[in-house]
This record gives structure tokens, sequence and C-alpha cells, in this order.
């Protein structure tokens, strides 16, 4: 249960990653308050999962889930640059967020 609640805390990170670009400086009300919404989300399942998983291993697959999921809707959404090297480095961190749900374990 953990695990799940750690990437959907991910998942949610990338969502107010995002979301900051939509506020334009927080001065929009809705995506404000959305991103708001998945900050505050996100954090209290972290903490939730954290109860469980080493928080090394948590922390790391959090920032891992949301670096990876933001740069890539940055490209499909803002058009960010794609080059081989940063497709190859967002692979890097994949393998290493399968790398800590593969040796973290729990306590």
């Amino acid at each position: 249960m953990a695990w799940i609640l750690l990437v959907v805390a991910g998942l949610l990170e990338v969502g107010w990653a995002v979301g900051l670009k939509y506020t334009e400086g927080f001065t929009r009300l809705l995506p404000s308050i959305l991103t708001v919404l998945c900050m505050l989300l996100s954090v209290a399942l972290l903490g939730a999962a954290a109860r469980t998983l080493p928080i090394g291993t948590a922390y790391g697959v959090w920032v891992g889930i949301g670096a990876v999921g933001a740069a890539l809707l940055g490209i499909v959404l803002f058009k960010e640059a794609v080059t081989p090297a940063r497709l190859m480095f967002l692979g890097l961190m994949v393998v290493a967020i399968i790398g800590l749900k593969v040796t973290g374990g729990h306590h």
C-alpha cells in the first residue's frame, strides 16, 4: 500500500510542478488553487508512505517521479527541448527509481 501511496504522491508532484506554469506566478485563481491542492496532497501522501518505507527511498522515488514526469510534460505541453542527452538522463532517472524500488524495501 505504501508504494501505491508513493506513486500517487509522485504523480501529484508532477501535477503541481506543471501547474506552477499555469498559475502565472500565482496570479490565476483556479490554477493556483489546484496547484496548492496537489502540493498538499502530494506531501501528505509522501508522509504516509514514509511511515513504512525508508525515507531515503520514499523521497528519492517521489522526487524522481516528479522530475521525470515534469520534464516529459514540459516536452509535450510546453515544447521544451528534446535532445538525445536529455532523454538518456531521464532514462537514467527511471532506472534509479526502479533501482530504489527493488533495493529499498521496508524498514
